[in-house]
């Protein structure tokens, strides 16, 4: 009987692998853009820091560290500077802002699971598995009041890992630090609700059918601007 040889991943592959349906942890999908030799570099140089992290009981130096080479590979890519755009200056102070807020982090109230794809109950790992779906199909929005308990909001997304906006819905729904910023009165007010759709998803439907109808949404919430917040 002849033995089953499984074929051992490459170091270029592994370093491609951080996407879609893949590895989704998308802090180091910028691999993909360094050469092996800055790979093999940015990888030993995270373990010393790993290392010094353990010793002195500080993570500090290692976020700094990824950080650095995130913005030393994806200052290679083009295609992403424009020169000109549209530009609307605030039509007055912060402190006088009414503000709204949309994010592509799939977020959604308890109870109220948008059922993506037409399947109840979905989970994490289905929604991963799928990922390939959701980019075919149009999004679908989910509307969070601005009070809504941290404990009450759920997070389902294919396109990336969801354990840190699971640990605090703030990183990618910052809902509690702007409704700290009205308290402090650095804005005036948080339009509700907020929010949030799957941002892994059919871009041509977004750009020209979605997009515009929840423009309209968010012009009737009448607010001075919108903070978008990208995953």
């Amino acid at each position: 009987m002849k033995r089953q040889t499984t074929a051992k991943e490459t170091f270029e592959s592994f370093k491609n692998s951080f996407f879609y349906g893949s590895r989704v942890n998308m802090n180091f999908k910028f691999l993909e853009h360094l050469s092996e030799s800055e790979a093999d570099l940015f990888f030993q140089g995270l373990l010393k820091r790993l290392s010094d992290a353990y010793d002195r009981n500080d993570d500090g130096r290692v976020s700094a560290y990824i950080i650095e080479w995130q913005l030393k590979a994806y200052s290679h890519q083009k295609g992403f500077a424009y020169e000109e755009g549209p530009f609307a200056p605030l039509s007055k102070p912060l402190s006088e802002l009414r503000l709204g807020l949309l994010t592509s982090s799939g977020h959604f109230v308890k109870g109220q699971d948008p059922e993506p794809l037409g399947v109840k109950n979905m989970t994490q790992d289905e929604a991963l598995a799928r990922v390939m779906d959701f980019l075919k199909e149009e999004p679908q929005l989910s509307s969070i009041p601005i009070d809504t308990p941290p404990e009450q909001l759920c997070v389902r997304h294919g396109g990336y890992d969801i354990s840190g906006s699971k640990l605090d819905c703030n990183v990618s729904l910052p809902i509690q630090r702007l409704n700290e910023f009205v308290r402090k009165g650095l804005i005036a007010e948080l339009a509700s609700p907020a929010h949030s759709f799957v941002g892994a998803c059919s871009q041509k439907r977004l750009l020209k059918k979605t997009g515009p109808r929840w423009v309209k949404i968010l012009q009737e919430q009448k607010i001075d601007a919108a903070l978008l917040v990208p995953v």
